[in-house]
């Protein structure tokens, strides 16, 4: 075997051998995992701020249901001041220039999550369409996210990511109007790659289509708990 190709072997099968600690720890809490992966500005952050408020103080007689956030990072702590501000709880991991988080990461930071006190955990990739797409960390799914001005050949030019989706979000829609992306064209191509994949097109400013991506979270969660 080539020995850059068995170098890579060892470092992936120690990856997933944390990220299965990983998520024994989020299960035994009880805890719904997420990682959401989208280009830098695609709106991770500002989803996660609406969708926040909308589970920890729904405007129906549902229960609330409690958020954390793992904030992944290059540098900086903007975004979880922006989580602390919505008002859940949040972690931040800086990379300190790597493009992706990695297991070992998220099991630093999971030791400062408080997860018995949580329903649901996000974890906020480094903003990259390429390098978060393939390690695993723990989470019970992937979700991918690509807003409107990006461009609607997103899912066909960088396929990893959408293949190992089980969620794509297409955000921003309420801009459909002023950018040129082809909602169906955008949708069919992630089907083409992944027949599974559930696709939802939210603007989370607007509010438009979150009641759905809300209501496939709860479900979510209830499957979880249940099983």
């Amino acid at each position: 075997m080539n020995r850059r190709i068995e170098l890579d072997k060892i470092i992936i099968d120690k990856d997933e051998e944390i990220a299965l600690r990983n998520r024994a720890v989020i299960d035994a809490a009880g805890v719904l995992a997420l990682n959401l992966i989208g280009s830098p500005g695609c709106g991770k952050t500002t989803l996660l701020e609406a969708t926040i408020e909308a589970l920890q103080s729904p405007t129906d007689k549902r229960p609330p249901l409690r958020v954390g956030v793992i904030e992944g990072d290059v540098q900086c702590t903007f975004d979880r001041d922006r989580i602390l501000a919505a008002g859940a709880a949040a972690t931040q991991i800086e990379t300190d220039g790597a493009c992706r988080l990695d297991a070992a990461m998220v099991e630093r930071a999971l030791a400062e999550v408080p997860l018995d006190e949580l329903d649901i955990l996000f974890i906020e990739n480094v903003g990259n369409l390429v390098c978060p797409s393939g390690p695993v960390l723990g989470e019970h799914l992937k979700v991918a996210v690509v807003s409107t001005p990006e461009g609607d050949e997103k899912p066909a030019k960088y396929p990893a990511l959408f293949v190992r989706s089980d969620i794509v979000l297409l955000t921003k829609s309420d801009l459909l109007p002023y950018v040129d992306f082809d909602l169906a064209r955008a949708e069919e191509d992630c089907r083409k790659l992944n027949h599974k994949v559930t696709v939802l097109a939210l603007a989370a400013k607007s509010g438009e289509g979150m009641a759905a991506w809300i209501d496939s979270l709860r479900e979510l969660r209830e499957t979880h708990r249940g099983s």
